[in-house]
């Protein structure tokens, strides 16, 4: 039978309105049940949980907002709405492959448990600018139907010593209180090799602490991200700690014109000259050839008219090229 502390947690969690903390708590305790050889009662517990969920995400009217930082929380954590799902995400095949893998062991999590094994949870996202990194974060969130916390580094790194672990560790404690994605971005602000010639103490002790903190046990199954361009800068005891690094390209002519096409629905689209389009995008990142078809699109409402040309998506795809070209005069 499960225990006073996972009641005590149950109720907690149905007072503070935390339905999917409330349903993992159950989970554990079916898996609990299963392992001491209760099999039709753990069975009987994971379908009530199932039901559950299906009549809730059924009969909610409105959207129900997931909680929103607290406390010293408020200027560390960001909670970001999670629109997308992986469908919406352009990625190479194999790519999708291994996040639907890494999605399909989170929602099936409680049956790993059962077996003594975790899911992948701890995932490193490694590609140029602008390659999807922060959309798929967005896009694992949406999937698993769990909130996306974005953590912000210029609030957690501070220049007095000891600080920045201590936030550190406050934002991992909220991994372990509630379940959902929580993203990294710009990570070689924080796991930067500890020889670096421009390193300092604090920082290698705040990189110590991380790697700590990312191999404690979460029973939350909560989803950490690391998301960087620069995986050169990263501190090699790093690799290990991730069940998964992934890497991020930049997109094909399959994929441009994908994007593309996705980016401009429903509008309709006049006979364009794909080639022409695919040939000016190569090169362009994934969100940069998104903005330049919601530009064309823009354009086209405040001309009054519904449909697009070649040359409209061309004079947008330019314009991303010429700022391109821009900044890179600037370095």
């Amino acid at each position: 039978m499960s225990n006073a502390k996972q009641i005590l947690a149950m109720l907690r969690s149905r007072a503070e309105g935390d339905d999917e903390q409330f349903y993992s708590i159950a989970l554990q305790i079916a898996a609990s049940e299963a392992r001491q050889g209760r099999k039709t009662t753990a069975e009987e517990l994971r379908t009530a949980v199932d039901e559950a969920r299906s009549k809730s995400s059924r009969g909610a009217s409105v959207p129900i907002p997931f909680g929103r930082p607290r406390g010293d929380l408020e200027t560390l954590i960001e909670l970001k709405p999670a629109r997308l799902r992986l469908s919406d995400v352009v990625l190479h095949e194999l790519l999708q492959k291994r996040l639907h893998d890494v999605v399909r062991q989170q929602q099936k999590r409680e049956w790993l448990r059962e077996h003594s094994k975790t899911p992948n949870r701890k995932l490193l996202f490694v590609g140029p600018p602008g390659s999807g990194k922060t959309m798929t974060a967005e896009a694992l969130a949406g999937e698993l139907k769990l909130p996306l916390y974005v953590i912000r580094l210029e609030s957690l790194i501070t220049r007095f010593m000891g600080e920045t672990a201590s936030k550190l560790r406050l934002v991992f404690d909220e991994t372990l209180k509630r379940r959902g994605v929580y993203l990294f971005d710009e990570f070689d602000a924080l796991g930067g090799r500890r020889n670096a010639t421009n390193d300092v103490a604090e920082m290698r002790r705040v990189l110590n602490s991380f790697l700590q903190l990312m191999e404690q046990p979460n029973a939350t199954d909560s989803l950490l991200i690391s998301a960087t361009n620069h995986p050169e800068l990263l501190d090699r005891a790093l690799l290990r700690r991730f069940d998964a690094i992934l890497e991020f390209d930049a997109p094909t002519d399959e994929q441009i014109q994908t994007l593309i096409r996705t980016s401009l629905k429903p509008f309709k689209l006049s006979r364009l000259n794909w080639e022409s389009i695919v040939g000016r995008a190569r090169g362009l990142s994934q969100s940069e050839i998104v903005r330049a078809a919601e530009d064309a699109i823009k354009t086209a409402i405040l001309d009054e008219r519904n449909i697009l040309t070649t040359g409209d998506l061309l004079e947008r795809l330019d314009e991303r090229i010429q700022m391109r070209e821009a900044f890179l005069k600037t370095k």
